[in-house]
């Protein structure tokens, strides 16, 4: 008689399918180039400027538009 190979249940399944995910997931991460922290702070800063800029943008525009719609209901 042929010996019949037995398929790996789910936990087996899954256990595989998770090393797979770590093995290629830190072989990615070895690939990728960080960034110094100079730079890491340099970027860091301009994300705030353009948040607070954006904040005032929007906030002035909102209040502007905010006059208008009351004066119009007003009318």
């Amino acid at each position: 008689m042929a010996e019949t190979e037995s398929k790996p249940n789910f936990f087996q399944r899954m256990g595989q399918g998770i090393q797979q995910y770590v093995r290629e997931t830190s072989g990615e991460l070895r690939k990728v180039k960080w960034p110094t922290t100079q730079e890491a702070w340099s970027l860091t800063r301009i994300v705030l400027i353009v948040l607070v800029v954006m904040s005032v943008l929007l906030g002035t525009l909102d209040g502007i538009f905010s006059t208008i719609m009351s004066l119009l209901v007003t009318i």
